[in-house]
C-alpha cells in the first residue's frame, strides 16, 4: 500500500508552499508526488496531466493524499466523475488537514457520497463567488472611470502628435525612436485612431474574388496553443462553445505555465481571441499571451 502525494495550484503567481506543509510528513518519507502546476480548478481532475499519470502509477489499495480538498475537485461535477473511478480502482482519497482528515473520501457509502457532494458544490459556490466579485470589481472601476491596467506609454497629446506625424510619413520605428517607445507602442496608437490601412489579405484576394476560398479556409481545423492565460479567463468569462472547446482541448505543460492545444476552425480560434480581448490591456503577462495567442492565428491563417 502506498502513499501518493498529489498537488494543484491554479496560476504562475501562485505556489504550492501551504501544500508542501501540509504534505511535509509524506514528502520527508519520499512519497511519490505528483502536480498540475497553473492548472484551473474548471479542468476536471480526470482531465488533467499531473492526476491522470498519478491514477496511471496507482495500485490497488494506494492511497492518494491532498492537502486539501479544493486542490483536486471544486464542483459537484467534478467528484461526481472521480468518485467512481477511484473506488473501481480500490484507491483511496485522503485530506491531510482539517474535519476531514479522518475520512475515506473514496468510500462507497451513502454517508459519504452525501458529505462529498455537499463539500463540492460549497467549494463550487465559492470559486463562483469569486468569479462573480472580480468581475463586478472590475465593472465598478470602469463604471467609476477609474484606467485598469499599467498606465499608457505616450500621453493623449502625444498620441495626437504621432498620428499627425504619421499622416505626414514619419515612419513607424522613427516615431518610435522619438518618443523613446517600442514601435508596437506606436501602431496601437495609430489603430485607436484608424490612421493605419488594414492589412493586404493575406490570400491575395480583393473585392470578393475568391469568396468560397476563405470560407472553405474558415471552415478547415488548425491546431494550436492557447495560453494557459487566456484558456483560464475564458473559462470564466467566456460562452458555451468556447467553454466546451477549451473542455475539449489537450493540456500542455511548460514549465510552470501551460496551454491548451485546440484543433478547431479559424473562426472558433479568432472567437476565443475576441472573448479575450480584455487581456490586451490588463497585466503584462496577460498582454504576452494576448499577443502570442493573436500571432498563432495570424500566422496559421497566412499559412
Amino acid at each position: 500500500m502506498t502513499d501518493l502525494a498529489y498537488m494543484r495550484h491554479s496560476t504562475d503567481k501562485q505556489t504550492d508552499a501551504r501544500q508542501r506543509h501540509a504534505l511535509a510528513a509524506l514528502l520527508a518519507a519520499g512519497s511519490p508526488v505528483f502536480e498540475d502546476p497553473a492548472t484551473s480548478s474548471r479542468v476536471l481532475s480526470l482531465r488533467r496531466a499531473g492526476f491522470t499519470a498519478l491514477l496511471n502509477a496507482a495500485s490497488v489499495g494506494d492511497t492518494i493524499r491532498i492537502a486539501d480538498a479544493a486542490r483536486l475537485y471544486r464542483s459537484v461535477a467534478d467528484i461526481l466523475a472521480l468518485r467512481p473511478v477511484l473506488i473501481r480502482r480500490g484507491l483511496h482519497l485522503r485530506v491531510e488537514s482539517g474535519l476531514l482528515s479522518g475520512i475515506d473520501l473514496a468510500s462507497d457509502d451513502p454517508g459519504t457520497k452525501m458529505m462529498v457532494s455537499v463539500l463540492a458544490a460549497v467549494l463550487e459556490f465559492q470559486r463562483d463567488m469569486i468569479s462573480e466579485n472580480t468581475r463586478e470589481g472590475v465593472a465598478a472601476a470602469e463604471a467609476s472611470g477609474k484606467t485598469l491596467g499599467r498606465p499608457a506609454a505616450v500621453s493623449a497629446d502625444a498620441a495626437g502628435r504621432i498620428v499627425a506625424a504619421y499622416h505626414d510619413g514619419t515612419a513607424v520605428k522613427a516615431l518610435a525612436r522619438q518618443h523613446d517607445v517600442a514601435p508596437r507602442t506606436i501602431r496601437r496608437v495609430l489603430d485607436a485612431a484608424g490612421a493605419r490601412a488594414p492589412d493586404q489579405n493575406p490570400n491575395g484576394l480583393v473585392d470578393g474574388v475568391g469568396d468560397d476560398r476563405v470560407a472553405a479556409a474558415d471552415r478547415m481545423e488548425i491546431t494550436l496553443d492557447v495560453p494557459g492565460l487566456i484558456a483560464d479567463h475564458l473559462r470564466d468569462v467566456g460562452d458555451a462553445e468556447v467553454r466546451a472547446a477549451l473542455d475539449d482541448g489537450h493540456i500542455v505543460r511548460r514549465g510552470q505555465g501551460h496551454s491548451v492545444r485546440l484543433s478547431a476552425p479559424a473562426t472558433l480560434h479568432r472567437n476565443l481571441l475576441a472573448q479575450s480581448g480584455g487581456l490586451a490591456d490588463a497585466g503584462p503577462a496577460e498582454r504576452k499571451a494576448y499577443r502570442v495567442y493573436a500571432a498563432r492565428i495570424a500566422t496559421a491563417e497566412t499559412a
